[in-house]
This record gives structure tokens, sequence and C-alpha cells, in this order.
């Protein structure tokens, strides 16, 4: 497809500039061109090193960033399968029922227009780095020439995640998480921090009862952990 060879030269051209901060700029452009080239309303492509490492690095519309910021505060959804599975995940209408493996995430994303979830989970080299989640506002399976564009779409924005090495510095040479300047998410890995210390509790647990405190009151996990970082929220072990 000429359009994907495009947009291959153009992720190859951009990354040769060495621009600091290209990788965003051009894992923008593929989300871009993702919605363009498939049958799909919207697109984000998010780094993961776990469920409690994430950073949304471009997200294409208002939905998008909603799938995105909701996966992260529940810890479940489609990215966590893709990314932990290493497969696509494919779910043409959320209406015929929910996924067993992430059943709140799905119930909630059934309030935003969003009947499909196609989800890849993004590699650099051999190490898994990333997922590109994309959404639907009908429902639909992709075809099987549909799926290969997809899969060609990943590999290209797996590609451009490569401009973040060098760049903004999310990741190192190995894959692994960078505390990098740009995070979103940095005051979550704060109160996660802090949550550790005072309930003497293991990274994963400390963000679990997090994510339960922001689902059990309504509010979003970020809300929740820059009130605990500010001192303005304490959390003891267990819910009362």
């Amino acid at each position: 497809m000429a359009e994907l060879d495009a947009l291959r030269s153009g992720v190859l051209a951009a990354l040769a500039g060495g621009r600091a901060g290209s990788g965003v700029d051009t894992v923008g452009r593929v989300c871009r061109a993702c919605v363009e080239l498939l049958p799909v309303d919207g697109a984000a492509v998010s780094v993961m090193a776990d469920a409690g490492h994430r950073e949304v690095v471009y997200t294409s519309d208002e939905v998008s960033s909603a799938l995105a910021e909701m996966q992260f505060s529940l810890g479940e959804g489609p990215c966590f399968e893709a990314f932990s599975q290493g497969g696509p995940v494919l779910h043409p209408d959320l209406a015929a029922g929910l996924p067993p493996a992430w059943p709140v995430f799905a119930a909630q994303a059934a309030e935003h227009p969003v009947a499909a979830l196609f989800t890849f989970p993004l590699q650099i080299g051999v190490v898994r780095v990333a997922t590109l989640d994309t959404y639907r506002a009908t429902p639909g399976s992709l075809t099987a020439a549909e799926l290969s564009t997809a899969l060609q779409v990943a590999d290209i924005a797996a590609l451009a995640l490569s401009g973040l090495l060098g760049g903004d510095r999310w990741l190192d040479g190995d894959g692994r998480w960078m505390e990098g300047a740009g995070m979103r998410h940095r005051e979550v890995h704060q109160a996660t921090g802090m949550l550790i210390a005072q309930l003497d509790v293991p990274a994963e647990a400390a963000l679990a009862r997090m994510r339960a405190h922001a689902f059990g009151e309504g509010r979003p996990l970020l809300d929740v952990a820059a009130d605990i970082v500010a001192g303005r929220l304490r959390l003891d072990r267990e819910p009362r």
C-alpha cells in the first residue's frame, strides 16, 4: 500500500533528523494516519512497563484520551491484555457481551461513543514497550486486509517510538521505564511511593489501594494521587 510506504518513509526521515522530542510528534502522525487508513474513529499510543508504569504518548481525540485514562485508573482494559499476551486484542462489538478480562472498563467505555476496540502491542526489537489502541463508534470486525494494515501501522508506530529513546527519555535502550520530564502520570508514581512507605506494602498493592479509593469515590486516579502527594489525603491499608 502506497500510503503505508509513505508513512514509513516519513517516520524514518523524521527519526533521521534527530530532533529531541521528535518521537512524540512522529507517533502523533502515525496515530492520525491510523484513523485515515482504517475504519476506526480514534487511536492512542501508550508506553508501558507494567500495570503501574504506563504513559500516554499521544491520543487522536477526546474519546481516545478518556479511554486511555480510564484504563490507567482501573488497571484493566485491552491495552493491558494486549501488552501481557503479546498479540492483538480485537473486540468488534462490545454490546455483545462484557469481555471477562476487563468488565469494569468495558462497562465504563460503553458510556462513550465506543462500540468496538482493537488494540495491538508494539515492540522495539524483541522488547514489548507499548500498545496502539483504536476504537470505532459503530460495531464491526476488521477484514483480513484491514487487520494486515493495522499490524503494519503498529510496526510503524513502534518505529516512531524509537525516537523517544534519545529524545524525551521515557525508555532506555533496553525498553525499561524511565522517569521522563514529560510524564503526565508523575504524581501517580510519587503517590505510589508515598503509600509504599506509609502502608509498608509493595508497589503493586499501593497502586491497587489508590485505584480502589479512586473507583469507590468515583474520582480520576490522577486527582487522588495529587491529593496524596499534597498531603490532603491519607489512605489506610483497607478501605473504610
